[in-house]
């Protein structure tokens, strides 16, 4: 029987999706995760979700403690993890409300624990692939649903995962473009190493809210114009949550 972790990002945390919800404390070897786990159901299937940056959103991306949610997710008997996440676009054709069903990344992050491997037992090195970081069955589901929505939406797509919390230089933005990532954040690539190495199946349903730093005929990407996104379009990623839950 799935159980399936929501691991939700930036205004996309609501735990009122959730019948029956209840509090559950979590510990494991790397420290406590960001929140306490919320769990519930949604049309009988057992979630159980995890806001990455804290319930008030007190944790920037580079101190979130991604091994110990992970770890919680996967103690707490998760079979399968839906994350959520706010990005920029990178593309034209990328719009503000669009959601984008994530297939590659790239890691430009520096400075994060995104390993559970610190050491190897004798003549016995992990190295976990990475060719197809997110998985296929659950990409297909998300697919499937922003269909029958009839959702803007981008079925795949590279995200560049950037340290944070500043946004990035107009030449970074556009060196990211041409390296081939077509939205940017702060969080998703340090997730998806961990949840591969932890053996988790892991998708993620992002929202695009902005255009970063590369077009100069707007002003460049500030929080506040964020949050303006998130209210106007968090209601699709809760739908869409409610809708892909059941059918894993």
């Amino acid at each position: 029987m799935a159980i399936v972790g929501i691991i939700g990002g930036s205004g996309l945390d609501n735990p009122d999706i959730l019948a029956n919800p209840r509090d559950e404390r979590a510990a494991t070897p790397y420290g406590e995760p960001s929140s306490p786990l919320k769990r519930g159901a949604i049309e009988g299937v057992e979630v159980v979700l995890l806001a990455r940056h804290g319930r008030e959103h007190t944790i920037p991306p580079t101190q979130v403690n991604y091994r110990a949610n992970v770890a919680a997710l996967k103690a707490a008997g998760c079979t399968h993890i839906i994350a959520t996440t706010a990005v920029g676009s990178l593309r034209e054709e990328i719009g503000r409300g669009d959601l984008i069903v994530v297939d590659q990344f790239i890691d430009f992050t520096k400075q994060r624990k995104m390993t559970f491997h610190e050491s190897f037992e004798p003549y016995n090195p992990v190295h976990c692939a990475m060719a197809e970081p997110y998985d296929s069955g659950l990409r297909k589901i998300i697919i499937d649903e922003c269909e029958r929505l009839k959702y803007k939406y981008h079925d795949k797509g590279t995200v560049v995962t950037i340290e944070g919390p500043r946004f990035s230089t107009r030449a970074e933005s556009h060196m990211f473009r041409v390296l081939g990532a077509d939205i940017i954040n702060m969080s998703i690539a340090t997730e998806t190493v961990l949840a591969n190495e932890a053996g988790i199946p892991y998708a993620a349903a992002a929202m695009s809210t902005d255009y970063d730093s590369w077009r100069s005929d707007e002003e460049p990407v500030t929080w506040e114009a964020i949050l303006k996104v998130f209210a106007e379009n968090a209601a699709k990623v809760t739908t869409l949550l409610t809708r892909i839950i059941p059918r894993i």
